[in-house]
């Protein structure tokens, strides 16, 4: 059984803004749920998406410009 959390929670335990989130859960990369009315996070799948975004370090993210 998941480890589910609040998306409240979530966002506090990862940093990321709501909308990304969301985001995240959409695409399958973080595990999310709802019930009622209310969504909730596995925290196992967010730890794991947060570990792998970790191992990449500096590779993530837009590359600066190069100037000729």
């Amino acid at each position: 059984m998941a480890d589910w959390i609040t998306t409240t929670e979530a966002i506090q335990l990862s940093g990321f803004h709501p909308d990304h989130l969301r985001v995240l859960m959409r695409e399958g990369k973080i595990k999310g749920q709802k019930w009622g009315r209310t969504w909730q996070v596995s925290r196992a799948s967010q730890l794991a998406y947060l570990r792998l975004q970790q191992s990449k370090g500096e590779r993530r993210g837009r590359k600066p410009k190069r100037t000729s």
